[in-house]
C-alpha cells in the first residue's frame, strides 16, 4: 500500500515522503480500513513541523500523520463483532500516540476507535469529524442547556468554529455571537448561521457584545488566554465556558474572582482524552446532527495523497475556509 510519513521533524518539503509498505493486518480487536479520505488538523502539522507537546523529539522512528479520516471495513480482527466488511466507517485518535494514522491506503486499528458514519454523511464529511466536529460537539455539551441560551463563539470560521455555530443552532440557541478576523473568516460564520459577527481585534469587543445581548451563557474559546479579559466582562451569572485552546498566551493570568463571584463553569477540552461513556454520549448526538443534516461539510480542497506536504503548507497558511483533505483511493 501506498503511504505518506515523516522520520524526522521538520517543514513539510523537506520531511514528508511516499513510500510503499505492506498492507497491515488486523490484530485480535481491530479492523482493517480501506480508506478514502484522510482529515489534516492543525495539530497534525503542528506535530510534524516540532511546534506541538514534545517539540523535535520523535515520538516513534517513523510516523503517518494524521488521526481523522473515513473509509470502508476490509477486514475485522478476532473478536471484532459490531463491524463487517464494506461498512461506512470514520475514525478518531488514530494518530494519537501511535505511530500510523490515515495518511495511506489502508490503516488497522482498534474497533472501538472507530464509528459507523450515517449515510447521510459523505465520505470527506466523515474526515472532518474526529477532531473537529467531535470538539464543536463536546464544546457545547458542557453547557447545562443551550436551548434559549446566548452562546459566544470564537474564531467562528475556525473548522471547530464552523461547526461550533451549527451544533448551537440545532440545540436552540437563541443568540449566537461569533467572533472573526479576515473577510473570509467572517463569510464563513455568517454562512454557518451565526447572528452577529464581530472582529475579535476590536478594542471594543466586550461592549459591542453586551449591545447586542446583554451578556453570554455559555463560550467556546479558542483563544483562551487572549480573550480571558473579554469573557470575565460578557459572561452571566451561573455561565460556562468550554476552552479548547489558548496558543497566543499559553499561561494566561486569570481574573480569578471575576469568575468566581459569577459561578461561572469552566471547562479544559482535549477531544484526545474523552472517557468512554462521554464518547460515546457526544457521539450519539454527533450522529443525530449528521443525520438530520444540521452539520454540514465545508471542504477547502482535497488533495491526492503523493502531495501531503502542499496539503499541509495550506493547513500551515490558514487562508482558507474548510477542511484540508488527502484523497487515499
Amino acid at each position: 500500500m501506498k503511504i505518506a510519513s515523516y522520520s524526522a521533524k521538520g517543514t513539510a518539503q523537506d520531511v514528508l515522503e511516499i513510500s510503499d509498505q505492506p498492507i497491515p493486518q488486523p490484530a485480535a480487536g481491530e479492523v482493517l480500513i480501506k480508506l478514502h479520505y484522510s482529515g489534516i488538523n492543525p495539530s497534525d502539522v503542528k506535530m510534524r513541523a516540532g511546534l506541538s507537546l514534545g517539540g523535535m523529539t520523535m515520538p516513534f522512528e517513523q510516523v503517518s500523520p494524521h488521526s481523522d479520516g473515513a473509509g470502508e471495513i476490509e477486514e475485522c480482527g478476532d473478536g471484532v463483532t459490531n463491524f463487517k466488511k464494506g461498512d461506512r466507517v470514520f475514525v478518531f485518535n488514530a494518530g494519537f500516540k501511535r505511530a500510523f494514522g490515515t495518511a495511506a491506503e489502508y490503516i488497522a486499528i482498534p474497533a472501538r476507535q472507530v464509528c459507523p458514519l450515517p449515510d447521510a454523511a459523505s465520505m470527506m464529511h466523515g474526515a472532518c469529524l474526529g477532531i473537529p466536529a467531535m470538539t464543536a460537539v463536546h464544546t457545547m455539551t458542557r453547557a447545562k442547556s443551550i436551548e434559549g441560551k446566548r452562546v459566544l463563539i470564537s474564531s467562528g470560521g475556525g473548522g471547530v468554529g464552523r461547526y461550533c455555530i451549527e451544533v448551537a443552532r440545532a440545540m436552540g440557541a437563541k443568540t449566537i455571537i461569533t467572533t472573526a478576523s479576515s473577510p473570509l473568516s467572517q463569510d464563513t460564520a455568517k454562512k454557518a448561521g451565526a447572528d452577529v459577527v464581530l472582529d475579535y481585534k476590536s478594542t471594543s469587543l466586550a461592549d459591542d457584545i453586551m449591545d447586542h445581548c446583554g451578556g453570554i451563557d455559555h463560550a467556546v474559546e479558542a483563544e483562551f488566554g487572549a480573550n480571558i479579559a473579554t469573557l470575565a466582562t460578557v459572561m452571566t451569572e451561573g455561565g460556562s465556558i468550554a476552552a479548547y485552546g489558548s496558543a497566543i498566551n499559553k499561561t494566561p493570568e486569570m481574573p480569578f474572582y471575576d469568575f468566581m463571584f459569577k459561578n461561572i463553569s469552566l471547562h479544559m477540552v482535549l477531544v484526545y482524552l474523552l472517557d468512554d461513556d462521554t464518547r460515546r454520549a457526544d457521539l450519539a448526538v454527533l450522529n443525530r446532527l449528521l443525520e438530520s443534516g444540521a452539520i454540514t461539510e465545508n471542504i477547502a480542497k482535497v488533495f491526492p495523497l503523493d502531495d501531503i506536504a502542499a496539503a499541509h503548507e495550506m493547513v500551515e497558511d490558514a487562508q482558507k475556509s474548510g477542511s484540508v483533505l488527502l484523497d487515499c483511493r
